[in-house]
């Protein structure tokens, strides 16, 4: 089975000059779909509306597809007004991040379910495909067994999108850790944001890396890495692979993987490639059914 690779969205407050940078290079790599927009924060403006749509249209030019995504917590009317303009559009497919976007986006077009939307058995899967969604990202805490027992068990065809590489996105609140690790107000943040292009990682009182602060989502501090169960994955029947973006060094774990999936090297070659491009430790606890923070498969020098 071919599995094709996407680039999730940068779930961090870049600089606009580094973002359009970053999706220059992008344009020319092996991943075939590319997520884009911002999923986190409305207080992140350096990117406006346009400006996303513009590059969206520079990335389908250069091949790509691609895919508009909302926000994971809407809580303002400005932001739902945000999310029903990015679920109205008809150029692109769109990312539904939560339910109220599946809503808005279903009665319009065809949609992707986030992996925030927590779609969590096969029942779930079957009443969102019937109403328009065409691919789906598995929640991060699901074991591979848990997603075979969902695809053995649906009854409609629909993609299948792994989060394969990256911090894990874990939870959100309505509160920004950000501001409140400065003490400053969420509504006047200063955008601490732009102070850490990988999130702010948090460590316990015996100093050990814990979880990564990005606004209002939690992270893990060690960095997802799964490529090392591609066989596993491919006769599950997992259709696409997803690379979260990082500040340093996504291009060439995006080679990497692609050179494992084409058998150019072995998947647990890659994996110690990739491992050693990381800046934390790396972990695949939940996709082997145990805690999220274990590093399961062993590295090969």
């Amino acid at each position: 089975m071919r599995v094709k690779l996407s680039l999730g969205p940068v779930l961090y407050y870049w600089s606009k000059d580094k973002l359009l940078d970053f999706y220059d290079e992008v344009m020319s790599s092996s991943v075939e779909i590319v997520y884009l927009g911002e999923t986190i924060c409305s207080r992140r403006r350096l990117m406006r509306a346009n400006d996303w749509l513009q590059l969206a249209q520079r990335l389908k030019d250069a091949g790509k597809e691609v895919v508009l995504s909302t926000l994971a917590l809407i809580e303002a009317g400005s932001e739902l007004s945000t999310a029903r303009r990015i679920c109205e559009q008809q150029e692109f497919l769109v990312e539904a991040n939560d339910m109220g976007a599946v809503q808005m986006r279903s009665s319009n077009g065809a949609f992707v379910a986030g992996h925030s939307v927590n779609i969590y058995n096969h029942n779930t899967l079957d009443l969102l495909t019937g109403l328009g969604m065409k691919r789906w990202v598995m929640p991060v805490e699901l074991s591979r067994d848990a997603l075979g027992d969902i695809l053995q068990q649906k009854t409609q065809p629909v993609e299948t999108e792994v989060f394969a590489f990256g911090r894990l996105p874990l939870a959100y609140s309505a509160r920004c850790y950000t501001a409140r690790a400065h003490d400053l107000p969420k509504d006047d943040c200063e955008y601490r944001c732009l102070d850490y292009e990988d999130g702010l990682l948090l460590k316990t009182r015996e100093d050990e890396k814990f979880l990564t602060l990005n606004g209002i989502q939690t992270q893990s501090s060690s960095v997802f890495n799964m490529i090392a169960d591609l066989d596993n994955v491919r006769s599950i029947g997992v259709d696409v692979l997803r690379i979260s973006p990082q500040s340093i060094n996504t291009l060439q774990v995006i080679q990497y993987f692609a050179d494992a999936i084409a058998g150019r090297c072995s998947a647990q070659e890659a994996q110690h490639r990739i491992n050693v491009l990381v800046p934390t430790a790396a972990c695949d606890g939940y996709w082997y059914g145990k805690p999220g923070m274990d590093q399961t498969t062993g590295d090969v020098a």
